[in-house]
């Protein structure tokens, strides 16, 4: 246990671990992910946590990290699953370039022993980890004193010391102020100590001073411009797309024609149902000409709107109906109402079923998801607002789908 740092008397008191790991030791938050005090961590919940929180929400994750370790209870089991299987656990928490690489880090711990390097160096080698997971695993998992830095804690750190250089040009200034911080007594609780504190007191707006365990030697408090930290450049949001997504049901069995995107990319490896290009100037009147065969197709009325981190997507939902031995084109596929939940389908693509099917073949409800990138690698991490959850299921009607509220990157 470390012991409670002297009382601050200056104002340039600079911030001591031992005061952020007194207000830990009594305000730390109950994960399912984290050890319990006393207890030692186990590297594969923590890495998996790390992953999963990336770009998403702590309300969002915690669900999916239970079925998860249902599914795959270590890492061995998880090396040994197919990746159909990943990619359908992972559908719905967005970012799908995390899923391959957890299960292709999955698979570089298993064929190496099935343990986790317990060095920054070591997981920096593994696919996946970047410096902040890096960090993250080594100071949590195997209590090296590494600096975790993420969100929260670049919002913490910049307040701390009041960083005038905006983001993301002030990162690799950010994150040596951070590495000054870290104790080396407890630098696994000093990591999540500070994640917490970003969260839970030190939060983007109306961030609560009068509780902090660093309000004296905070800068940005003394001054009264803590709200205005961390700077950051304000992002042009992207050109509108439009496309076409074509819904087919099979006669006698209601199955529905899926296929595979593209392992690398916009929402590598995951399913959908035949889509057109998405273009700003995509005309719909114009979409049979991309339609994956030939049929009876009908243009449901509305629109499916979706937005991607860089851009707002409006899809036109073409339906028809094929007979009940039509085979399936080259490289698609018919699954069954009862198989869709197990299929990888990202949260623009369950809009479209829901906007095409009726009650009777509802996909099951999913969990609030992370907004999907259109980006392989995701961009660096930032608080995000609250997330509206999934709309759901809808009956046809001449409504479009109301726009989702744009998330952003993790918080936790």
């Amino acid at each position: 246990m470390v012991a409670p740092a002297a009382s601050h008397s200056r104002q340039d008191a600079r911030p001591e671990a031992a005061d952020l790991l007194v207000w830990y030791d009594r305000h730390r938050r109950a994960l399912p992910w984290r050890a319990l005090p006393g207890e030692a961590p186990d590297p594969y919940r923590v890495w998996l946590s790390e992953i999963m929180l990336q770009q998403t929400t702590v309300t969002a994750v915690k669900p999916y990290f239970a079925r998860f370790l249902e599914r795959f209870p270590d890492v061995a089991s998880l090396a040994a699953a197919p990746e159909e299987a990943v990619m359908s656990a992972w559908a719905g928490l967005g970012y799908y370039s995390r899923a391959r690489n957890l299960h292709a880090c999955a698979r570089a711990v298993a064929a190496a022993g099935g343990t986790f390097p317990d060095t920054v160096e070591g997981l920096r080698k593994l696919p996946g980890i970047g410096a902040y997971t890096a960090g993250a695993i080594a100071s949590i998992a195997f209590d090296r004193p590494a600096a975790a830095v993420d969100g929260n804690v670049e919002r913490v750190v910049s307040r701390l010391f009041a960083v005038e250089q905006p983001l993301p040009a002030a990162r690799p200034a950010l994150r040596s102020l951070a590495e000054t911080l870290v104790p080396q007594t407890r630098p696994g609780d000093f990591a999540q100590a500070v994640m917490d504190l970003g969260a839970t007191l030190c939060t983007p707006k109306r961030p609560a001073c009068a509780l902090c365990p660093w309000m004296l030697p905070c800068r940005s408090r003394r001054e009264g411009t803590q709200e205005t930290f961390p700077r950051k450049v304000k992002k042009e949001a992207g050109a509108l797309r439009r496309g076409a997504a074509f819904v087919v049901q099979r006669a006698g069995d209601g199955a529905i024609l899926l296929r595979t995107r593209p392992a690398s990319g916009l929402l590598g490896a995951m399913a959908e149902p035949p889509t057109s290009e998405w273009r700003p100037d995509y005309d719909p009147a114009q979409a049979l000409l991309d339609a994956p065969l030939d049929a009876r197709w009908k243009r449901l009325p509305g629109i499916v709107r979706h937005v991607f981190t860089h851009f707002p997507l409006e899809l036109t939902v073409f339906m028809a109906r094929v007979a009940a031995d039509m085979p399936a084109p080259e490289g698609m596929r018919f699954t069954a109402p009862a198989g869709l939940g197990e299929e990888p389908l990202p949260g623009a693509m369950k809009k479209v079923l829901a906007h095409a099917l009726d009650q009777k073949l509802a996909l099951p409800p999913a969990p609030m998801p992370a907004p999907e990138p259109d980006l392989a690698t995701p961009p660096p991490a930032e608080p995000p607002p609250r997330r509206a959850p999934l709309p759901k299921v809808l009956s046809r009607r001449p409504v479009a789908a109301a726009p989702p509220r744009k998330g952003g990157p993790k918080a936790r």
